[in-house]
């Protein structure tokens, strides 16, 4: 990989983390900041539309490159590049129309009336959102060629993706009201999402059959994804588990390495019953808005049932200075070992970034 030395270390590694099992230090991302680029750069104009911020993927390779130019990838980070049509595409490939923002995009609910008047859904091959996506990666692909990874798009899956396609204060009706409808939904996002996954994988993939995700800054090699249930905010115990573990379950079944994204307090509740689905490898937790970093002992509690459970922990920490970075990790991996813990930083100058290595080689094994 063009940017990145350490490449086949950098694999091993994430094999070890993902299996649980022994390192010599926490896997760590880790990118350090030029003082002058190693490269020329590119002139970049910048996008005049939302949709076009989103989809330009001319431009978006042409940044990742004055990124990976200006900046050095060290530890476990590597560079790739993201083509989202936002966060739950797939709901536009079943009918929603996505609505562009400068830092989201959101997906209009096209289930109106009723379920049952809606009919099933169906693999429609030309979706225009579909075929528009799935030229956006080929393009992008064609772009990178070897330079860096194209990641996987989040195109999220189950019971989010209902929710969109009906709309959240009428979905959680539907729970109530209609839950043999509801469920029988499910089961045909569940095939859907692999109709969709697997197209894009197959143009992505390296040529070991390893592959990127998303946002989430992870690689594995095979089948590689991150799977959610941000709506299960709003469900109980009782509900996620009969609506949506089935649906966990198979996910897993047809994946080869598993990242459960938990999204907020209100998740936490839900927890126990997903670190019971075995094939989920790894937990990222996102504590929400207003809360404090992962690196807070307040998540204590969270990151102990997932060790309890022999899962593997994807953290973030964000805030504060370097020194208050050290001081969460220190304490965090006094806790848990090294072993299958995966520390996110932010982006920093590169005399920092290198201090963060030595001070994980030293301390941290």
């Amino acid at each position: 990989m063009r940017y990145k030395d350490n490449w086949e270390e950098t694999k091993s590694r994430f094999v070890a983390w993902w299996r649980h099992s022994r390192i010599d230090r926490p896997m760590m991302r880790v990118i350090g900041r030029l003082e002058d680029p190693v490269e020329p750069l590119e002139i970049i104009e910048p996008p005049r539309t939302p949709m076009e911020y989103h989809l330009d993927v001319d431009r978006k390779v042409k940044e990742l490159r004055n990124f990976c130019r200006t900046h050095l990838f060290l530890a476990e980070s590597f560079p790739s590049l993201n083509i989202n049509i936002g966060p739950g595409s797939m709901a536009t490939y079943l009918g929603s129309e996505p609505v562009f923002s400068w830092d989201t995009v959101w997906y209009t609910p096209c289930v109106t009336s009723d379920w049952s008047d809606w009919g099933p859904l169906r693999y429609d091959k030309d979706n225009y959102w579909w075929k528009l996506h799935l030229s956006l990666i080929r393009k992008a692909k064609e772009l990178a060629g070897d330079d860096f990874l194209v990641n996987i798009p989040d195109i999220i899956e189950s019971i989010d993706i209902l929710s969109s396609l009906r709309g959240a204060q009428k979905f959680i009706y539907d729970l109530i009201d209609s839950p043999d409808i509801v469920k029988k939904y499910i089961k045909q996002t569940d095939e859907l999402y692999f109709k969709y996954y697997d197209a894009m994988y197959e143009i992505v993939k390296c040529t070991d059959g390893s592959s990127s995700y998303t946002v989430f800054d992870i690689w594995g090699p095979g089948k590689t994804a991150k799977v959610q249930c941000d709506f299960s905010a709003v469900m109980s115990p009782k509900q996620f588990h009969e609506f949506f573990i089935p649906s966990l379950t198979y996910q897993c079944n047809r994946l080869d390495y598993v990242l459960y994204h938990l999204d907020g307090p209100d998740a936490i509740k839900h927890l126990p019953a997903i670190l019971k689905v075995e094939k989920v490898d790894a937990i990222q937790w996102t504590p929400g808005a207003g809360k404090p970093d992962g690196g807070s002992e307040d998540w204590y509690p969270v990151y102990d049932m997932v060790r309890e459970a022999g899962k593997s922990l994807w953290i973030s920490i964000e805030e504060g200075n370097f020194d208050d970075w050290i001081k969460k990790a220190d304490k965090i991996v006094k806790r848990y070992g090294a072993d299958g813990l995966y520390l996110l930083f932010p982006v920093t100058e590169l005399e920092i970034a290198e201090e963060l290595i030595r001070k994980a080689e030293m301390d941290w094994g």
